[in-house]
């Protein structure tokens, strides 16, 4: 397995409305705290995508549903990221609730996205940029 490296945590509330007639929160939103976290990481280092030039696509992702999460709750989204390869490189995410301590604890759900940097108006892939390669484990 590829050598991983923390780069961003972040905390968000579950909200009402993330839960389904089942009593827990939705699948379809897990996507979305891994979105939020993925987004927060790229904004804090400045690599969101320019529709005029380049930036970030997701062409993959997936998720391990390990422990339901229920309203309400606190949850941290944990971001890793893995080598670059020429134009791609992993990212991959972890959930676990906050505790009333203040804690994170158990793992409830882990996810993987592949992140491509793309030429918007090409319509390909293009080598990833060096200010972000330096931001990736070698």
């Amino acid at each position: 397995m590829s050598h991983k490296i923390l780069v961003h945590t972040m905390r968000m509330a579950v909200r009402w409305g993330d839960m389904d007639a089942m009593g827990h929160v939705n699948n379809t939103v897990y996507f979305r705290y891994f979105e939020t976290a993925r987004i927060a990481w790229l904004e804090q280092v400045g690599a969101l995508p320019d529709p005029a030039a380049t930036g970030p696509v997701l062409i993959n992702t997936q998720c391990s549903f390990l422990k339901q999460l229920t309203y309400p709750a606190e949850i941290e989204v944990s971001s890793h990221v893995g080598p670059p390869g020429r134009s791609s490189f992993e990212m991959t995410h972890e959930i676990r609730v906050v505790g009333v301590d203040g804690q994170a604890g158990a793992l409830h759900a882990e996810g993987m996205a592949k992140i491509v940097w793309v030429d918007f108006k090409a319509g390909k892939s293009v080598r990833l940029p060096d200010e972000v390669r330096a931001l990736l484990p070698p």
